[in-house]
């Protein structure tokens, strides 16, 4: 390839006609040849007659010089010139293509797929076998170089993970590395350890190219609370110019949407790599927040999720007889609100106020006898959830409360009196605290050796109290006891709430305690010994994109992973649970700070954005025939051919090639539009806006109309993509529409297209590509992203697919519709609901016609998507059973179109007998 400047020529030897054109230009000036000159007096005769035909007797010059450029167009065309052509690297081995393929590489990760691409691209190109592999999940042993057209096809399998590499299992890779290759090492921009490691292992089997952006790069660490106020920081990199991060408060409003209930921008000082900002919110705008974002950054590091610490619980404080003024130290209220306050919003007032606030807890401590109104008013608010902590004490042990009988508001009946230990009337010394038994909300928990008990309030013995008992005493006798009432709990504590019956209430113990009961929230993540023998369930995990998806079915965590907090493979960020207690994992921790890597002199470094590559042969094959045009008509004009009605002619002919009119274009492609729908069965695909799902809906309903042309009468064309805002639905029988969070909703003008779509026979699949973990999109994003938008559609009512309806059958016999995954719950209209199966039919009467909308979560765009070579783009499974499930999602595909297509005939059993009888059964 010769360059000059950003252009080049992919067959330079054809400039060399560009000598001949001189000689052209002396060859076209001699034609035609200049006439004799010669005197005649009869010409006088001939004044003022005119010729029709005229002729020059010389070419004019800028005539000769149009016909060479049109040559010179030819010329040029024909030799392949390009604008902005690729370097050529050189080499002429392996190529090993290597991504960091952390969070940070999330948000470009379209550019640096496209940028590994043209790598390899150029490296089939050159017949070099390649290979790609990601840091953060490295191979376990040299990866095997494949043609590199080969390789190229498995890049929309990558995906960037929400942690970053692990040491060790680089360590191990590099010692793998075999053989001499070249490596294109596209990195992340952050600098780590074990850079250095992996560049050495890499310049040892060749030369080392790296693609590195200068963009910047944004962590958010955890939020925190501070005096009455959300601290949010952010680390940054590269450290420069001052910095504005529009930070988004994300949670639920009270219809459970979920929406950004707060912004605020984010100060990072000039030459400072750290901002931080406040940010007050009310209290119950504060518990609804489930996440912070940075707005328009797609990166798990530009997302910090909220826990137990945020979200403080509103407690209600009551005593028994109020409050001594000056007594601090003997409040029973005291020491409560020196464990409470901080990680609290602590309310005082009356128990009719308190109710008002509808609060999460309410703690009555040593309070003993409440009106019947009152009673009725606690337990009708526990049972809607509430947690209602009692705690004993002189009062509670002189009344008859829980006596005869079990009261409703304590957990177990109570003995008359109470028990004094280590007095003149003493049973024994004061007694120790017993271990936590396994099934307590306390267990492991260590307890203080100083920690004693010298009074209590006993329990009367019963079948029910074991069962109830969750702490108790060296010598057996309870110490807490709960009961659950409705959906919430009653907890009695034993002793009084402070100092006057145990030393309890002075350790830290009994915060630790006040914790795992779910009274106050988690000042921070509990440390290795609390955590120790622990399980914590994952409820929602992070991908490296930012985006939360159900993991409710995964394995739990042990707690001594979570304490250690090292985000991996094993421990991936979102939040985890254990009990009522709630744990979030961040990419970024309180102490992130991020550097931008740096690389020797010796190591070339390129930038991630490169010029596209544009072919010019055909712009100059399409000027030169525009040239050669205008040569016609002006050799027509030049020998005066272009009089009256053939100038006419000639000036629209000319008008038609030089101008375009962009009205008549839109109108004309409208109507291409139109007629290219209607004259063959075209699957469409609403577009999301997200290109990487796009391409996947293409590509899926490209493989599926592959397989309804094989198998089926179907012969569909092209897949269509549909924008609802502006292009026309009525062409298209079925349209595929995959959910993601971050899609607009319609306008209302889509929203009547739609409708009029789905009342006019239409149907539509919505994929919530979720594996419908959510049963029917009730937890994760894309199915809260469906509700919203169904919201306004005119959709019957739903149920899932019942053995008997006709999608079962249209074409194969199947009772599963798996895609990529392989969940059971599909949702089409319901049947009516008289439809019974008649005697002698086999099927029930279900609904007359096509089922507007068919909802699942199964992405069965992945499982039907092929490349343009027809070979699958995506895993499905493992081996066989992969292979078998490949193949009903394709079977589940055919049974959909043709039930688009012919509606419930095989449902109809009117002409069974007639049919049977013509076919003499």
């Amino acid at each position: 390839m010769f360059s000059i400047g950003p252009l080049a020529f992919t067959a330079p030897w054809l400039l060399l006609g560009l000598i001949a054109l001189p000689i052209l230009w002396v060859l076209l000036r001699a034609v035609p040849p200049a006439p004799v000159r010669r005197r005649f007096p009869g010409v006088a005769l001939l004044l003022g007659l005119t010729d029709k035909d005229a002729q020059s007797d010389r070419t004019p010059w800028w005539l000769l010089l149009l016909r060479l450029l049109a040559v010179a167009a030819i010329i040029l065309g024909f030799a392949g010139p390009v604008l902005n052509p690729q370097d050529d690297q050189g080499g002429d081995g392996p190529l090993l293509v290597v991504l960091d393929g952390t969070w940070a590489d999330a948000r470009d990760w379209p550019a640096r797929i496209d940028r590994a691409r043209i790598a390899l691209d150029d490296a089939a190109r050159s017949g070099r076998p390649a290979a790609v592999m990601t840091l953060t999940a490295p191979p376990a042993q040299m990866p095997d170089f494949q043609p590199a057209q080969a390789v190229a096809q498995t890049l929309p399998n990558l995906q960037p993970a929400p942690w970053e590499p692990d040491a060790e299992a680089l360590a191990g890779f590099a010692q793998t590395l075999d053989g001499s290759f070249d490596t294109l090492w596209l990195s992340d921009s952050l600098a780590r350890d074990t850079r250095s490691d992996m560049l050495a292992a890499f310049e040892a089997r060749g030369t080392v190219r790296v693609v590195q952006t200068p963009r910047s790069t944004i962590a958010l660490r955890p939020a925190t609370f501070a005096d009455g106020n959300i601290a949010l920081s952010a680390a940054r990199t590269p450290v420069g110019l001052p910095l504005s991060v529009p930070v988004q408060a994300i949670g639920l409003d009270p219809a459970g949407t979920e929406r950004v209930l707060a912004t605020v921008n984010l100060e990072i000082p000039p030459g400072e790599g750290v901002g931080e900002t406040l940010l007050s919110l009310p209290a119950e705008l504060r518990n609804r927040v489930t996440r912070f974002a940075v707005a328009g950054v797609r990166s798990a590091g530009a997302v910090t999720l909220t826990d137990d610490a945020l979200r403080r619980r509103e407690v209600a404080l009551i005593a028994g007889g109020g409050e001594a003024e000056g007594l601090d130290l003997l409040s029973p209220l005291y020491y409560l609100r020196e464990a409470l306050e901080p990680t609290a919003d602590l309310i005082d007032g009356t128990l009719e106020d308190v109710l008002l606030a509808n609060p999460d807890v309410i703690v009555l401590a040593d309070v003993a006898n409440l009106s019947a109104s009152e009673a009725d008013d606690i337990a009708t608010w526990v049972e809607n959830g509430g947690l209602l902590l009692r705690f004993a004490g002189p009062r509670l042990a002189a009344s008859d409360v829980g006596r005869m009988t079990e009261d409703p508001l304590l957990p177990v009946r109570l003995r008359a009196g109470g028990r004094s230990i280590g007095g003149a009337m003493s049973w024994g010394e004061p007694k120790a605290l017993a271990p936590f038994p396994e099934g307590s909300p306390f267990f492991g928990l260590a307890i203080p050796q100083d920690v004693s008990v010298t009074a209590q309030v006993v329990a009367q013995p019963d079948p029910t109290l074991a069962d109830r008992v969750i702490a108790g005493l060296a010598d057996g006798t309870p110490l807490v006891t709960r009961k659950a009432l409705g959906q919430g709990q009653v907890v009695l504590m034993h002793v009084t709430a402070n100092a006057e019956w145990s030393s309890l209430p002075l350790s830290g113990l009994f915060v630790q305690m006040l914790e795992r009961l779910a009274v106050s929230t988690r000042p921070a993540t509990p440390e290795a010994a609390a955590l120790e023998g622990t399980v914590w369930l994952p409820q929602a995990r992070l991908d490296a994109f930012g985006q939360l998806t159900d993991a409710t079915t995964e394995a739990g965590v042990p707690g001594e992973a979570l304490a250690a907090g090292t985000v991996g493979p094993d421990l991936a960020p979102g939040l985890y649970a254990f009990d009522e207690t709630q744990i979030a994992v961040n990419v970024a921790d309180a102490d992130t700070t991020l550097a931008t890597a740096q690389w020797p002199p010796r190591i070339p470094v390129e930038g991630l954005d490169i010029s596209q590559e544009l072919p010019l042969k055909g712009w100059l094959i399409a000027a030169a025939l525009a040239l050669l045009a205008i040569d016609v008509i002006a050799s027509l004009a030049v020998g005066g051919r272009l009089r009256g009605p053939r100038a006419d002619v000639a000036a629209a002919v000319l008008l038609a090639l030089m101008i375009a009119t962009p009205q008549n274009s839109r109108a004309q492609d409208a109507d291409e539009f139109a007629i290219t729908a209607t004259q063959a069965v075209s699957l469409a695909y609403v577009t999301t806006g997200d290109p990487r799902i796009d391409e996947v809906s293409e590509a899926g309903l490209r493989g599926l109309s592959d397989v309804l042309f094989r198998r089926t009468s179907i012969e569909p064309v092209a897949p269509t993509a549909l924008n609802i805002e502006t292009d026309e639905l009525a062409f298209f029988p079925f349209l595929y529409w995959p959910m993601t969070p971050g899609q607009a909703l319609p306008s209302r003008e889509a929203y009547a297209k739609l409708n009029r779509y789905l009342r006019s026979g239409g149907m539509i699949l919505f994929d919530t590509r979720d594996a419908d973990t959510a049963r029917f999109g009730s937890s994760s994003p894309e199915g809260r992203q469906l509700q919203s938008i169904a919201m306004s559609l005119d959709i019957p009512a739903l149920e899932p697919i019942p053995d008997d309806h006709v999608l079962t059958r249209t074409f194969y016999l199947i009772q599963d519709f798996p895609g990529r995954t392989a969940s059971r719950d599909v949702w089409v209209e319901a049947a009516p609901p008289d439809a019974e199966q008649a005697e002698g039919m086999p099927f029930r009467n279900l609904n007359d016609g096509v089922t507007p909308v068919v909802i699942g979560g199964n992405d069965w765009a992945r499982a039907w998507a092929v490349d343009q070579f027809g070979d699958p783009m995506f895993p499905v499974g493992r081996g066989s059973a992969g292979d078998t499930q490949r193949e009903y999602a394709y079977r589940f595909g055919v049974n959909l179109i043709m039930h688009v297509l012919t509606g419930n005939y095989k449902s109809d059993q009117v002409h069974v007998p007639n049919l049977l009888e013509r076919l003499g059964q």
